[in-house]
C-alpha cells in the first residue's frame, strides 16, 4: 500500500466538512476516477465515486450522465433512470439522455414509458441504428404483452367459468 506524502502524516485526503466547499479539482478527480473504473469494467465502484462527484456538483450534466451509465451497467436501473430523467428534464433535446432513460425504463419493466423516450431519441437521431433497434425491441415487447392478455367479457370475471353466473 502506498504511504502517501510524508509531509501530511496521512495518505488519506481530508474528509469534507458539511458546508465546506470542495475544491473543483477534487470533483474532476472523482469524475476521472469514476470514468476509469467504468472503462475497466467496475461499474459499481464507478457509481460510488461518481455519486460523490454528483453530490458535490449536482448541476454537472457530464457527471450525472457518467453516474447514470455506471448505475445502468451495475444493474441499478431505477437509479440510472432517475439520473437520466434529471438530464432529460433539464435538456429535453438530449438524445443520449432520452435513449439512456428509455433503456433503463425497459430494464425496470416500464415498457410503455420506455417506448416514449426511445421514440424521442430515435426521432432526434434517425441515423443512430441502436436507438431505432432499441425502440423496435420495446415495441415488440409491448405487442407481445398485449397479445398475451385475454380478451373478452369472460376474461374480466373472477373464478373459473363454471362458477360464473349469467346475470339477466
Amino acid at each position: 500500500m502506498s504511504e502517501g506524502s510524508s509531509a501530511s502524516g496521512d495518505s488519506r485526503p481530508e474528509e469534507n466538512v458539511p458546508g465546506q466547499a470542495l475544491p473543483e479539482e477534487d470533483v474532476y478527480a472523482w469524475y476521472r476516477r469514476g470514468m476509469d473504473l467504468l472503462s475497466r469494467g467496475s461499474p459499481a465502484a464507478a457509481a460510488q465515486v461518481l455519486q460523490r462527484a454528483s453530490t458535490a456538483e449536482p448541476g454537472s450534466r457530464s457527471v450525472r450522465e457518467a453516474l447514470a451509465r455506471a448505475q445502468f451497467d451495475a444493474g441499478w436501473y431505477a437509479a440510472a433512470a432517475e439520473n437520466f430523467r434529471v438530464i432529460v428534464e433539464a435538456s429535453p433535446s438530449d438524445d443520449y439522455a432520452n435513449f439512456g432513460l428509455g433503456l433503463a425504463l425497459t430494464r425496470s419493466g416500464d415498457h410503455a414509458a420506455a417506448a416514449e423516450y426511445l421514440a424521442l431519441a430515435a426521432a432526434m437521431r434517425p441515423d443512430a441504428a441502436h436507438y431505432t433497434e432499441a425502440l423496435r425491441s420495446v415495441r415488440a415487447t409491448l405487442r407481445a404483452i398485449a397479445d398475451a392478455r385475454p380478451v373478452g367479457r369472460e376474461s374480466l370475471q373472477p373464478g373459473p367459468p363454471e362458477d360464473r353466473h349469467e346475470e339477466s
